[in-house]
């Protein structure tokens, strides 16, 4: 029954996104105001349906962390749940997200208007100042960022290397940065057509101010993230 469910979800989720992604092409010559309030509809929409079709819902911990100002918000990821939340959850924020995205049709483009930081990952230091200037450009409009400080998934209780580029983001910003921990890779896993069903859980945890230094801030931000990590992988196991 999972994998017939997971099946229908995955036709759904793609019809709807190829009809939602026609239709609003006008949007990409509208203001960019325009593409948040349609990826906002686009999130809320795929969420009805994976717990509708699945079983699957979320629930949203340290509601009391979001911040009112520009923050970056630090975050696991184990899945591609995790960049469909924070459009819910967060008022227009910027994504960190990886350039081969914006080469997919359609998509890539929304992804453009809609003012995500592309990185290059085999650039160096010119995808680290890139990356940075992304990031001002975003802070001095009121938006927050969100970065994966791994770079990439990572499966349920593994911890991947935290890559340089939130340290820079953190001291180039010097603004305080949420970490973020979430469990969706036990529901929704990578490279896996298999939705189960259940509720995941993205807990925001309290801000990290700035003015440390590289290590004492990518230490803190790391014990911070992986300690959240099991006590939710551990709370899914027991339920």
């Amino acid at each position: 029954m999972i994998n017939l469910r997971s099946v229908i979800y995955q036709m759904l989720f793609h019809l709807w996104t190829v009809a939602l992604s026609i239709v609003s092409l006008p949007s990409l010559v509208l203001p960019a105001s325009v593409i948040w309030y349609i990826s906002r509809i686009w999130s809320v929409t795929n969420f009805a349906i994976l717990r509708w079709v699945v079983g699957l819902g979320y629930r949203i911990e340290g509601q009391e962390n979001i911040a009112t100002e520009p923050v970056i918000y630090a975050s696991k990821h184990q899945s591609a749940w995790d960049t469909m939340i924070f459009p819910v959850i967060i008022k227009k924020p910027v994504i960190v997200l990886k350039k081969e995205l914006q080469w997919i049709p359609l998509y890539g483009w929304y992804l453009h208007k809609y003012g995500c930081i592309s990185v290059d990952r085999n650039a160096g230091a010119s995808a680290l100042r890139s990356m940075v200037q992304g990031a001002r450009n975003a802070i001095s409009d009121g938006r927050s960022i969100v970065v994966f400080p791994e770079g990439t998934r990572t499966a349920p209780g593994e911890r991947g290397s935290y890559q340089s580029g939130v340290a820079a983001l953190y001291r180039e910003l010097a603004i305080p940065v949420v970490p973020v921990a979430l469990n969706s890779g036990l529901f929704w896993r990578r490279r896996s057509y298999q939705r189960k069903p259940g509720t995941i859980v993205l807990r925001l945890l309290p801000a990290i101010q700035p003015g440390l230094d590289r290590k004492e801030f990518m230490t803190r931000l790391e014990t911070k993230i992986e300690a959240a990590q099991v006590q939710l992988t551990d709370k899914s196991a027991q339920n």
